[in-house]
C-alpha cells in the first residue's frame, strides 16, 4: 500500500482529535473507514500509530516520530499550489497559548512581526494540550503557564505575574490607600480562576461577607477584564492580563493588604533541533524582548 495525502490529513487529524470518531466527523468519512485506513497504514509503515482507549486514540512515540514529516509534506504541497496560483509561498508558524494569554502574547507578537516575511497562524487551549500540540508538531511556539519538563521541549521561563484585585478607575474604592479582603467581601466580586488556590481565596472571601450574595470564578481572563472595566466588578486575576488597562489608568490595583500571595509562571516552549527555522527564531526573539518588557515593575 502506498501512503496518500489523504492518509497524512488523517493522520493529522485523528493526532489533533484525539479521536477516530471526530476525525471522521471533520473529513466526511465514516468511522469504520477510519479505522480501516488507520489500520491498513499501520500495516504499511510496520508500527502501530495510535493507543485505542475507551475515550479515544492517543498517538503513539512512532507517531509523534513521523508526524512532522507528514506535515512538512502536505506544506510543501500549499506552498506549491500558492506558487502555481502566482502568490509568494511564506513560510509559516503556528503559535498556540493558554485563552487568558492570546491577547497579551498573540497580539504584541502580531504587531511587531506584521510586516515580517511569514505567516502567522495563532490556537488556543490548555497548557497540557499546547505541550502536546508543540511534540506533534502541530505548533512551533507554545505560550503556557508552568508544566513539568518534556523530553525534546525547551522551556523558557518569560515572567512571574502576580495575582492581584483590580477594579475600574471609577471604582468606590479605587482610590483607597489600604484595603483587607473584608472591606471588598460585599462587593461584586468575579476573580479570573487560576486554580485551587482561586478556591481557597473564595473561601476565605465567602467568610468575610456579611450577607449571602453570588461569588463567580470565571474564564478567560477576557472576560473577568470586561466585568471590572463595563460592569463594576472588582475582579481578581494575573497582572499580566491587564497591564495594558493598569498602564493606561483603566484598571486600578486595589492594596489588599492581606491578599495570599500568588503568581502565574509564563513559559514559552518549543521544540529543539538542529534544524535552522528562521520564521521561530523571529518569533523567539521578538518574545524574549516582550518578556523583558512585562518584567519591568509598573509605575
Amino acid at each position: 500500500m502506498s501512503v496518500t495525502l489523504d492518509d497524512l490529513r488523517l493522520l493529522l487529524e485523528v493526532s489533533t482529535t484525539g479521536s477516530f470518531s471526530q476525525a471522521a466527523a471533520r473529513l466526511g468519512w465514516s468511522q469504520p473507514q477510519v479505522s480501516q485506513r488507520i489500520a491498513a497504514l499501520e500495516a504499511a509503515l510496520g508500527v502501530t500509530l495510535f493507543a485505542r482507549h475507551r475515550r479515544g486514540a492517543k498517538a503513539t512515540a512512532a507517531c509523534e516520530h513521523y508526524l512532522p514529516a507528514a506535515r512538512q509534506a502536505l506544506h510543501l504541497l500549499d506552498e506549491g499550489r500558492l506558487a502555481l496560483q502566482g502568490a509568494p509561498a511564506l513560510p509559516r508558524v503556528t503559535l498556540a497559548s493558554l485563552p487568558s494569554l492570546s491577547a497579551v502574547v498573540m497580539g504584541s507578537l502580531l504587531v511587531v512581526l506584521a510586516e515580517a516575511p511569514m505567516e502567522i497562524r495563532c490556537e488556543t487551549d490548555h497548557s497540557s494540550i499546547v505541550m502536546e500540540w508543540l511534540l506533534t508538531g502541530a505548533v512551533d511556539v507554545g505560550f503556557v503557564l508552568k508544566c513539568p519538563a518534556i523530553a525534546g521541549i525547551q522551556m523558557e521561563l518569560m515572567c512571574h505575574s502576580p495575582i492581584i484585585a483590580v477594579a475600574a478607575a471609577t471604582h468606590p474604592l479605587a482610590q483607597a490607600r489600604s484595603l483587607q479582603l473584608a472591606d471588598i467581601a460585599d462587593q461584586r466580586i468575579a476573580p479570573q480562576y487560576w486554580g485551587e488556590e482561586c478556591d481557597g481565596l473564595m473561601q476565605q472571601i465567602r467568610r468575610l461577607r456579611t450577607q449571602v450574595q453570588p461569588l463567580h470564578a470565571i474564564q478567560p481572563g477576557s472576560a473577568a477584564r470586561e466585568l471590572a472595566l463595563e460592569h463594576g466588578f472588582i475582579t481578581i486575576m494575573p497582572e499580566l492580563v491587564v497591564r495594558r488597562d493598569l498602564l493606561a489608568g483603566r484598571l486600578v490595583r486595589l492594596p489588599l493588604v492581606d491578599l495570599p500571595a500568588a503568581s502565574w509562571q509564563v513559559m514559552m516552549a518549543y521544540r529543539s533541533g538542529k534544524r535552522w527555522h528562521d520564521a521561530k527564531e523571529r518569533v523567539l526573539l521578538a518574545a524574549r524582548a516582550l518578556a523583558e518588557e512585562w518584567q519591568q515593575p509598573l509605575p
